[in-house]
């Protein structure tokens, strides 16, 4: 069966044949404006409201939910169709509301210090299994209106192109979110951000960078061998020049590892070309990568050392650590739960892309 936000307009009239026209319409704005499950949608006749609760069951099945920050950070652990678990973080501020989505199970991009990174890839998600997420989390943040998506959960976005494009042109097009308020993560596909460069919509664009010299980075993030830095950064100043969006790195501060002054003045050299905005993440240790975040005076002492090389930068605000917000830890708990029958405890963390 269908996932409900998988379906073209088309399909959907096609799933409709023999409705009159308009409920076509009516279906699909029920869907993607309003965010109503088949149930809910009043205006139209029950019998019609029963057969799309039978044809268009939901994507995600809600496996486990935990809430902190009183409330205002809520984390689902979601399982598909196939039993593959993917994770969705909302974020409450006081200035806006962000959902956190997923765009793979599991992640081939193997960085060391990355929850799902360590649990090895299954599959792409589909259009609509992304977008569901976002349905999803619209509908928890009432009465407030969900404001901004940020692709920066389990998977690597670019390596999932032609879905993660799609579901971004269903967000902006059909459920009414501004370009400027979607943005996507990569670690630093090439091709992907080439692409990027060509599409309709100037979304904002986050680069996991970790490291700014390539020995390091090869070392952090694996996808450096292919992609070093020097075609990074001209990839990232194309894609700056064509959108007029400012570039985000983010740097999560590993101690003794790329939280020293030499690497705060390699990193400033890499940003400031691109007019970058620094976003550095206090990292707690994962389960299989046995390093510490750097302690909380290197953290500001990092960013001053960026700021007085001439780079904005800032300190990103931990949600969820005792919830296993970082993407990964929840499922990555999951399967340990099943393969040993017992419970495990994982070590806190962070949220890394």
């Amino acid at each position: 069966m269908p996932a409900p936000y998988d379906l073209t307009r088309e399909e959907l009239a096609d799933l409709l044949a023999g409705e009159p026209a308009y409920r076509a319409r009516q279906v699909w704005e029920s869907l993607h404006a309003r965010v109503q499950r088949p149930e809910e949608m009043t205006e139209l006749p029950a019998p019609l409201r029963r057969s799309l609760e039978a044809a268009l069951p939901p994507a995600l099945t809600e496996a486990d939910r935990r809430t902190a920050d009183d409330g205002e950070t809520t984390k689902w652990l979601w399982s598909l169709a196939d039993g593959a678990r993917v994770e969705t973080v909302l974020m409450r501020y006081r200035d806006r509301v962000t959902v956190c989505v997923s765009t793979q199970a599991g992640c081939a991009m193997a960085c060391q210090f990355c929850a799902t990174g360590q649990a090895g890839f299954q599959r792409h998600l589909s259009q609509g299994e992304i977008v569901e997420q976002v349905a999803r989390a619209m509908r928890a943040a009432t009465p407030r209106r969900l404001s901004n998506v940020v692709f920066m959960g389990m998977g690597e976005p670019l390596a999932n192109y032609d879905r993660v494009w799609g579901a971004v042109l269903r967000l902006h097009g059909d459920m009414g979110l501004s370009a400027r308020h979607l943005t996507l993560s990569t670690v630093g596909i090439v091709p992907g951000i080439r692409r990027l460069t060509k599409e309709p919509l100037p979304v904002n664009l986050a680069v996991s960078l970790h490291a700014a010299n390539d020995a390091l980075r090869n070392e952090l993030v694996p996808v450096n061998r292919r992609y070093p830095l020097a075609e990074l950064a001209d990839a990232c100043a194309q894609y700056v020049s064509v959108s007029g969006r400012r570039l985000s790195l983010e740097w999560a501060l590993i101690h003794d590892v790329n939280d020293r002054r030499l690497d705060a003045s390699e990193l400033a050299a890499f940003a400031r070309p691109l007019g970058a905005h620094v976003n550095l993440i206090p990292l707690n240790p994962t389960p299989g990568y046995a390093v510490v975040g750097s302690p909380r005076a290197r953290v500001s002492g990092f960013r001053d050392e960026l700021t007085a090389f001439g780079v904005n930068a800032t300190v990103r605000l931990t949600r969820g650590v005792e919830i296993d917000a970082a993407c990964g830890q929840l499922a990555a708990g999951a399967v340990r739960k099943a393969e040993t029958g017992r419970g495990v405890r994982l070590v806190r963390g962070t949220r890394t892309r």
